[in-house]
C-alpha cells in the first residue's frame, strides 16, 4: 500500500491543489488522503496502512514560474514557503519517518495566486503530477 497525502486549503486559491490532487487520484495499491491544512491528524490511519511510499503534494513557494513542480529535499523545505499549516512540514515528515518505514516525498507546486480560484496553470500542473504518480514516474520530477 502507498498513500498520497493532499494538503491545502479550498480558500486559498492555489492552495487548494494538494486537496484537488488527493480527490481526484484514484489509483490501485495506492489511498489518497485529503488533508486540508492538518496532516497531522492523519498520522494514525497512515501508520494503520503500513506504507511503503508515502508522497506528500502541496503548494509551494519556491520563487518559480507559477505550476512548475519540484521533488523537495527534507533539507530544503525550510527554504520554501507553505502558506497554511498548523505544524511544520519538516516536523510533519520527521514523525512519519520515525513511526513508518516509508520512503516519503513532498511534491510542491508553485502557486501563482492565494485568491479565488485554482489558476489554469497550477490545475495542470496538479494533473501533471497525478499521472506521474499513477505512472510510477515521480524521479522524472526535478528536485528543488
Amino acid at each position: 500500500m502507498n498513500i498520497l497525502l493532499g494538503i491545502g486549503n479550498e480558500m486559498n486559491g492555489d492552495d487548494a491543489i494538494g486537496t484537488y490532487v488527493a480527490r481526484k487520484f484514484k489509483c490501485e495499491g495506492w489511498k489518497a488522503i485529503d488533508c486540508a491544512t492538518v496532516p497531522e491528524n492523519f498520522t494514525g490511519e497512515i501508520r494503520k496502512h503500513k506504507p511503503d511510499k508515502i508522497i506528500i503534494v502541496d503548494a509551494a513557494d519556491m520563487n518559480l514560474p507559477p505550476g512548475e513542480i519540484r521533488k523537495i529535499p527534507k533539507e530544503k523545505i525550510r527554504k520554501v514557503n507553505f502558506s497554511t499549516h498548523t505544524i511544520p512540514l519538516s516536523l510533519f515528515i520527521t514523525h512519519l519517518e520515525k513511526t513508518t518505514d516509508a520512503d516519503i516525498f513532498l511534491i510542491g507546486i508553485q502557486p501563482k495566486s492565494m485568491y479565488g480560484k485554482v489558476s489554469n496553470e497550477v490545475m495542470e500542473a496538479g494533473n501533471k503530477v497525478i499521472e506521474y504518480i499513477k505512472e510510477g514516474m515521480i524521479d522524472k520530477i526535478c528536485e528543488l
